[in-house]
């Protein structure tokens, strides 16, 4: 049976240093082509990033509006000097589009207006979700390592207070961020003198173990899983269980098809056997995870053994 209506396929901001111009083709391309729902926009990741991206915002939003798409823009996770306090202080007084916070600042910034709650807010449990809605939140994205009954426990919570309540179904995990710089630090530079190094991972860094096992990525202050989270067998499940948006984070594959996997799936048009089969092989060598959902060790792959 079809979920379509019920359910909305988000694209997640860009977590990496890619180009101006990449980010212009592939906003254009996602406009144009991708069957999602909700854009978010905006630098999440590291403030040094923003200028080269920022001017084209306006012109972004609006070519995305055009094709129908809801444009949301995105705070930062960290917010540590004056300029990024500045930064997320500006956006939070946007009263159009809508802004997902991701950070204490830009609840404190944004006040009791209407905002949405990112994923880097740490929303665990009913009790949080109700303090964020009383304090204007509108929605919530929850984190990636939640297990699939704690989002249903979530999810119902936050239902009932009128929230909208989105998971992350595909794309590298987030799993920290921190004050320094490990990117910068790799290549013998200093945060404040990283030269950008990380423009030149547009899917981040690899990171391997001695005995040269792939492990994490690297991107900028973030750690970020090593595999592709995927939740494309579980989105009937999430969605029987009360999730009204599914998130995918853009990666260095072809997001268009990915999405159309997803859309797929929520309309019934493809069994999750073949639309697994076909997503392994647009992730190439990149491995596919979900162990977090399943409440495993979240590198493992695990066999969706419940239907919707």
């Amino acid at each position: 049976m079809a979920v379509r209506e019920m359910t909305k396929l988000t694209l997640g901001p860009i977590a990496y240093h890619w180009s101006a111009g990449m980010r212009r083709d592939f906003y254009a391309r996602i406009a144009d082509e991708a069957p999602v729902d909700e854009v978010y926009l905006g630098e999440v990741i590291c403030s040094k990033r923003a200028p080269f991206h920022e001017g084209d915002l306006p012109e972004t939003i609006a070519r995305l509006e055009r094709a129908g798409k809801t444009v949301i823009v995105s705070t930062l996770a960290e917010v540590m000097l004056t300029r990024e306090r500045k930064a997320t202080a500006d956006l939070a007084a946007m009263e159009s589009p809508e802004i997902e916070v991701n950070n204490a600042a830009g609840l404190y910034e944004r006040g009791a207006r209407a905002h949405r709650i990112g994923p880097f807010m740490n929303a665990y449990n009913e009790a949080t979700i109700a303090w964020m809605a009383g304090q204007g939140a509108t929605h919530v994205c929850l984190p990636a390592e939640l297990p699939g009954q704690a989002i249903a426990v979530a999810a119902r919570a936050a239902r009932d207070l009128g929230l909208g309540v989105e998971v992350q179904v595909f794309g590298r995990a987030s799993l920290a961020v921190s004050a320094r710089c490990y990117h910068a630090r790799a290549h013998g530079r200093t945060k404040d003198n990283c030269q950008f190094v990380c423009e030149e991972d547009a899917d981040g860094m690899p990171l391997r173990t001695r005995d040269d096992a792939p492990i994490l990525r690297v991107n900028g202050i973030q750690t970020q899983s090593e595999s592709y989270l995927t939740l494309l067998p579980e989105a009937p499940r999430l969605v029987a269980d009360g999730v009204t948006h599914l998130r995918l984070m853009p990666q260095a594959v072809d997001m268009v098809a990915v999405a159309d996997l997803f859309r797929a799936i929520l309309d019934g048009r493809t069994g999750p056997g073949e639309a697994e089969e076909r997503l392994t092989t647009l992730c190439g060598e990149t491995a596919l995870s979900n162990g977090f959902y399943h409440g495993a060790a979240g590198y493992r792959r695990i066999a969706m053994a419940t239907p919707a």
